[in-house]
Parts: C-alpha cells; sequence; structure tokens
C-alpha cells in the first residue's frame, strides 16, 4: 500500500530491509484484474493478496462481486492480513488482535454474498439488517484463499476459507509440513481436507544447464553445485512441477517478476505454455 522511507519492521527479503525497489509502483489489484476481465474470456482472476484489514469489509465484499459479475464468474478473492507496521499505520487500524479481525472480517465476506438479509453483530464490525447485492455468479461464494504461515492461520483456513495461498522457492519441506498442517486442521474442524484447495506461486528461472567445456575441466566443481528447485532447463522445472503437484497443490501460479525474461510478453507465454505441459 505504501513503500514506507523508513520502516518500523524491516522487510525479511531485503539486507537493508527496505522494501523491494518495485513495489513503489503497483497497480491497485482489483481495479487491474477488472480491466484484465474485460479483455480474456477464461483465465481465474484472483489476488495475492489484499491486506483486507486495511479496507471496509462490506465495501472490499461488494468491489470483488463486482469483478465476478463482470468477469462471469471467475474471481478468486486471496486475502491476507498484512504484517508491515506503517501499513497499519497509514490505515488507522490497530496492529494488535488482526487476527481476530480477520476472523470476523471473512464472515461478513461470505454472509455478503450468500445470504439475502446481511446481518452481524461482532466484536470489531457491525452491520445492521441490510440487502446487500448484488451476489457473485459463483455459488455459494466467490473463492477465499488466505496468504500466511502460522498456526493462527491454518485454523482460520480450516473454519472459513477456500484455500491457502503460498510461495514456493527454494524448498518443498516447508510448503509440504504446512500443507500437512492445514489438513489436520480440517480434521479439528470436521471438515474433508480435499475441500482445501492449495495455489503456490512459482519463480520459474529457465537457464541452461547444459555442460560446457569449462565445466568440464572443472568436474568436479560443477558437480558439487547443486541446482535449485525452479531453475534449470524445461524439463528440470517441469519436473519439479509433477513434484510440487505431489505433495498437495492443486493450482500453481507461476511469477516471473525480476526473472530475466519479465519484460518479454512472448517469452513468458512460451515458457509457460511448455512448463503447463508436465502438469495438466
Amino acid at each position: 500500500m505504501i513503500w514506507p522511507i523508513n520502516p518500523l519492521n524491516p522487510y525479511p527479503g531485503t539486507s537493508d530491509g527496505k522494501f523491494p525497489a518495485d513495489w513503489q509502483y503497483i497497480f491497485e489489484p482489483i481495479e487491474t484484474l477488472t480491466y484484465v476481465a474485460a479483455n480474456t474470456n477464461k483465465i481465474a482472476l484472483g489476488t495475492s493478496v489484499i491486506d483486507m484489514l486495511f479496507h471496509n469489509p462490506v465495501i472490499l465484499a461488494r468491489r470483488f462481486v463486482t469483478l465476478d459479475v463482470l468477469s462471469k464468474g471467475r474471481c478468486i478473492a486471496g486475502l491476507g492480513i498484512g504484517w508491515s507496521k506503517d501499513e497499519y499505520h497509514a490505515s488507522n487500524i490497530p496492529f494488535r488482535d488482526r487476527g481476530k479481525r480477520a476472523d470476523e472480517y471473512i464472515q461478513i465476506l461470505k454472509k455478503i454474498w450468500t445470504e439475502d438479509i446481511v446481518e452481524f453483530k461482532g466484536r470489531y464490525y457491525s452491520i445492521p439488517a441490510s440487502k446487500v447485492g448484488p451476489k457473485p455468479i459463483q455459488k455459494s461464494h466467490i473463492p477465499i484463499y488466505l496468504g500466511g504461515y502460522n498456526q493462527r492461520t491454518f485454523v482460520r483456513i480450516a473454519n472459513y476459507a477456500s484455500g491457502w495461498i503460498c510461495v514456493i522457492r527454494n524448498s518443498l519441506d516447508d510448503v509440504k509440513s504446512c500443507i500437512d498442517r492445514i489438513r489436520n486442521e480440517c480434521y479439528n474442524a470436521k471438515r474433508d481436507p480435499k475441500d482445501v484447495h492449495i495455489a503456490a506461486i512459482l519463480y520459474p528461472d529457465v537457464v541452461d544447464y547444459s555442460h560446457t567445456d569449462n565445466e568440464r575441466k572443472h568436474g568436479n566443481d560443477s558437480k558439487s553445485k547443486q541446482r535449485q528447485l525452479l531453475s534449470g532447463s524445461i524439463d528440470q522445472i517441469g519436473k519439479d512441477l509433477q513434484d510440487i503437484k505431489e505433495i498437495g497443490v492443486d493450482h500453481t501460479i507461476l511469477n516471473f517478476n525480476r526473472s530475466p525474461i519479465n519484460n518479454n510478453i512472448d517469452n513468458i507465454i512460451d515458457v509457460s505454455k511448455q512448463l503447463s505441459g508436465f502438469i495438466r
């Protein structure tokens, strides 16, 4: 939402704690996806992720419904609760109890999307008995995917959400562990784990890993260098995608931000088509 000059809590993904530079220029997601909806016919249109607590729940629910109706039922609501104290300050929302707020928030979204007369009286939100329309095309409601990695998030997913959205970079072990924990929470909530779908954002890095003359001269050094997950040839990354599917991921999202081909749409389409053949 903002790019703080001196963050109150540093971003863990950079050495200096500052947000990535390309985060200074980001379109609002629902408006962008509404434009995409008008120019496409089949692809799903999802957010990854909107920090829900920065928005009024009734207004955000209506914005998602507008996208779902205009796209004829292709919307996915990817939501999170954020981690940046600066963004909470800018939104005038308390940083504490954000998990409890999120529990109420998701219940409100589902009420607005499914019930003829919406009424809610909670600790953090209140809606007088009202009609809120239109309703989404998708039934019973727009799918809700939640991002996050702590146990409270997994409990929230098991009780309220349609799925979990995560990022896979260097290892499958942590993601597999999280999927198992979500499944356990589903059993605790008396819910079939198969009802909770797993979506993963991937950052494929297609490179040529054929051995050069220099590598043959230094064979031992070459062998000791381990290939990173999702980096290598099309076939190698395709095998990684199959392994990712095997651990329980239902929906993969290929992200080419900061990739060598990130500004070449033709190459992105070509690589995406080749990789999709391994898991369809």
